[in-house]
């Protein structure tokens, strides 16, 4: 959540009320007005706004507010069209009305709500055996309010562990770090800075995929190493991290130094994927199977189907959470054990998805999942067939093969083909304009198709890739459950036809119709830069990790 600071609205208004563009409103009024005919017959039609930064005296009516609000939500992008996000903008009717029916919910109050709680801990237990959970354990876990919140629980929990060893061992504990790419999601940063933990943020390449490179991991781990986050869907490229052979690595070191290291997997995306489809992670083993990995967080909110505000963290084993991070709660009449960042959340989310995982069951996953993978990989073969594309990511090329070898030699596949016959990844779409094409049409910028684009209410961002690599932009495409294949035929058309228009026109600087910091709450809220400054930005994108669109 961005941050956002207060506004003084006697000097707002003054200063509105003196600008040239207010005098058509010197005739405002301030009569109250309790009834209308229409929510366009009240004042706020035409003679006054709404109050927008000091609470007014006076209410107005329920259905005029409610008309000026959905007007001006109306300026916001169309959801299904945020190609950027990976987060899902569509459920089905009936589990909306199991939401709704259960807004008033709070997931703090579980003695009151006893059925609710019941439906969060079948939740736990079937993601549980989703990702391997191993006779003999006992996973425990907890719905988060996202995979942000999980992320820093699971990085706690690690961070405990290790100092209780510490301090049993009479060594010092000062100087926790952790390991993570630097293609990691910021969440993975802000847990080491806000619970005092050095990040180790490694470099990523070309060759290590943009991912987090096994040989570095070796090359930086100590025996003040926490753990390791390892991510299961970079939000870059889509492409799974090597669980298996980081894994392997730190099993060495165990082996030669007597010191254990843990793994915290990010399954933020991958998490509701990789156990369903075909492709699985690639042959390789990422969940509990490994007994190095001691917990694992995923977002209901992304690939579990779920409207945002659900994440979810699992431990194999209840001895991985130590005791004394657990409270034992005494509220309303009940008594409970918690392990959250925030205490009163909605139930409404966990609700919805408990629905899912019983109405989709294992079958209906696998077949939205291999949807989306397959979606992806058209996609991303038709961008590159026009020669003016690469794909960096790379789920649409068969299994183990990393490199493009040119438009001709792309091929499309067959009707029965599945994921498995593919690279595993995420169903991302990242691409960037070609050398040829960058050389025939030097005055195309890449950002313009993503301002073109924009026009046509496409969200489709274009960043750079992570530090050390940031010298290539790419453009990415998230394909979820909704993009369906008329959509997905529409927006390969107009991709088409936006870089046919630039490649027609001379050159033209299109940076200046970037979206900018236009409205008073936006130089309000954020001390942050719009994208046309973002060389001002007080922290180098080299310096750590930067924020990817999720």
């Amino acid at each position: 959540m961005s941050l956002a600071r207060h506004v003084d609205p006697d000097t707002l208004i003054q200063a509105l009320h003196d600008h040239p563009s207010k005098a058509h409103k010197h005739h405002v009024q301030t009569k109250s007005a309790t009834s209308t005919v229409t929510p366009y017959s009240s004042r706020y039609a035409s003679q006054q706004e709404i109050s927008k930064f000091i609470i007014p005296q006076q209410g107005a009516p329920a259905d005029a507010v409610h008309q000026m609000l959905k007007d001006e939500l109306d300026l916001d992008g169309r959801p299904n069209l945020n190609l950027a996000s990976f987060v899902g903008t569509y459920m089905e009717r009936e589990a909306e009305a199991l939401m709704v029916e259960n807004l008033s919910k709070n997931m703090s109050d579980a003695d009151e709500y006893p059925a609710m709680m019941a439906m969060h801990a079948r939740c736990v237990s079937i993601i549980s055996h989703l990702w391997g959970v191993q006779k003999g354990e006992t996973a425990i876990g907890s719905a988060t309010t996202g995979s942000s919140e999980a992320i820093h629980l699971g990085g706690l929990a690690m961070k405990r562990r290790w100092q209780e060893k510490r301090e049993k061992d009479g060594k010092d504990k000062s100087k926790p770090n952790i390991i993570m790419g630097s293609n990691a999601q910021v969440a993975l940063e802000k847990f080491a800075r806000y619970f005092e933990v050095e990040a180790r943020i490694l470099d990523v390449s070309e060759k290590s995929l943009y991912r987090l490179d096994p040989e570095l991991v070796k090359k930086n781990i100590d025996e003040n190493t926490i753990g390791v986050f390892v991510i299961m869907g970079s939000t870059y490229t889509g492409h799974y991290e090597p669980v298996e052979e980081i894994s392997n690595i730190l099993d060495e070191y165990e082996k030669d130094t007597g010191i254990d290291i843990p793994i915290h997997v990010d399954a933020a995306s991958g998490g509701f994927i990789a156990p369903f489809t075909h492709a699985k992670a690639g042959g390789h083993k990422w969940n509990f199977q490994l007994p190095r990995v001691k917990s694992i967080n995923t977002s209901g909110h992304k690939f579990g189907l779920v409207y945002a505000g659900v994440g979810w963290i699992i431990w194999r084993d209840e001895s991985y959470l130590p005791k004394h991070l657990i409270f034992e709660l005494h509220y309303l009449g009940g008594t409970e054990e918690s392990y959250t960042l925030n205490f009163s959340r909605p139930g409404a989310q966990i609700i919805a998805q408990y629905y899912n995982l019983i109405h989709l069951g294992f079958e209906g996953y696998r077949s939205i999942m291999e949807n989306c993978l397959t979606n992806a990989r058209l996609l991303s073969k038709a961008l590159e067939k026009t020669g003016w594309y690469i794909c960096v990511s790379d789920i649409h090329r068969k299994k183990g093969e990393h490199v493009y070898r040119g438009a001709g030699e792309v091929e499309y596949g067959s009707e029965d083909e599945t994921s498995a016959e593919y690279n595993a990844g995420l169903p991302v779409v990242a691409f960037r304009l070609s050398d040829e094409f960058k050389r025939d049409y030097g005055h195309v910028k890449q950002e313009s198709i993503s301002t073109l684009l924009r026009a046509k209410q496409y969200i489709i961002p274009n960043y750079p890739l992570p530090p050390t690599c940031q010298g290539t932009e790419i453009l990415r495409v998230v394909v979820r459950e909704s993009m369906s294949l008329d959509l997905l035929d529409r927006l390969i058309t107009d991709i088409i036809s936006v870089t046919e228009q630039l490649m027609n026109t001379d050159a033209v600087d299109l940076a200046a119709f970037q979206p900018g910091a236009t409205s008073v709450e936006k130089q309000h809220q954020s001390r942050g830069v719009d994208h046309q400054h973002k060389h001002l930005a007080k922290r180098p994108m080299k310096d750590g990790v930067h924020r990817t669109v999720c």
